[in-house]
């Protein structure tokens, strides 16, 4: 039975109504408002996200470290995602369409709740409303917001947990586990690690080499999703050092600098939360307001023009 986040039970028909007809439902939309009664995230922590916020830290995290993590549970957003006023013109054409397309309910809604949280988090980043942006995917499925292509996305979700990484400074990847997932390295290593990780894991008592080898897991997966190589490139071929985090050649070698940082959280006391990002050295704006974001000429155009009835020729566009 699907449940709110009180813990009360849903009629089985309601996730069922959420987009059954293509008019927006009549009800009072929230505003994006910060939650004050919830702790100010630790520096580089990941940030407990509501519908109701808070959404100040998102901003305080981009312009003080270049990027942000968010997380949150899918009973947590199932309020918002029944009751959103101008469900589909916040969803956008693409998204709308897809999930249209959804025959189980609980995936429907899922999917939804996925994308407000992706839509609130950008909004809160680039201080605009959720309505103006427009989530679009590359080839492999990773999202990214038309027009603010220095803000780079990267989403995650397992068990009732989903996660959203954004930078303004270069690529991002994260990824999350059950932190209580059972993984045998004995099984595992000629598939995921290189020959120093084995050496290092055979060296660790047994209970412990689960755990890390879950947190290798995590590392490796957030860091093809940072590259967009998703399981393309073989865990085998790269590595991490258990104790330093770095990133590694499959000799051990380093093979990175301070271009990549990688850390792993465990969050909710049930997840570990691994992110990857790259600093690709660029002079971004620490100001990641939608205004400042957007280049101006091409604002102007998206502003200005208008297209002609059909009778009549297009103007020429500016520039």
């Amino acid at each position: 039975m699907h449940r709110t986040a009180t813990g009360e039970p849903l009629p089985a028909d309601t996730i069922g109504e959420l987009l059954s007809a293509d008019t927006d439902r009549p009800a009072r939309d929230e505003p994006l408002r910060p939650a004050t009664d919830r702790p100010r995230p630790a520096r580089g922590e990941p940030i407990h996200v509501l519908p109701a916020g808070p959404w100040r830290p998102v901003r305080d995290h981009l312009r003080a470290h270049g990027h942000a993590v968010v997380h949150t549970t899918w009973g947590e957003w199932l309020p918002a995602a029944l009751t959103r006023p101008h469900l589909r013109r916040l969803l956008g054409r693409r998204d709308w369409a897809r999930c249209k397309r959804i025959t189980d309910p609980a995936v429907r809604y899922r999917f939804v709740a996925s994308r407000l949280l992706m839509k609130y988090t950008a909004a809160a980043a680039l201080a605009t409303a959720p309505e103006g942006l427009d989530v679009s995917y590359r080839l492999g499925g990773r999202p990214y917001l038309r027009g603010f292509d220095q803000l780079d996305l990267s989403l995650t979700h397992t068990g009732d947990l989903m996660a959203l990484g954004l930078s303004r400074d270069g690529r991002i990847g994260v990824d999350a586990e059950p932190a209580d997932r059972t993984m045998r390295p004995d099984l595992l290593q000629s598939q995921i690690c290189t020959p120093t990780e084995a050496a290092e894991l055979a060296r660790l008592p047994e209970d412990e080499q689960s755990e890390q080898t879950l947190r290798l897991w995590t590392l490796k997966e957030a860091y093809t999703k940072a590259l967009g190589q998703g399981m393309r490139l073989r865990f085998t071929e790269f590595g991490f050092g258990l104790h330093t985090g770095r990133l590694l050649a499959p000799d051990g070698t380093p093979a990175a600098r301070t271009e990549w940082t990688f850390s792993t959280h465990r969050i909710l006391d049930r997840y570990l939360l691994s992110t990857a990002r790259h600093d690709a050295g660029l002079d971004t704006a620490p100001d990641t307001s939608a205004h400042t974001m957007l280049d101006p000429g091409f604002a102007a155009v998206m502003t200005h023009f208008v297209p002609p009835p059909p009778d009549r020729p297009a103007p020429r566009r500016p520039g």
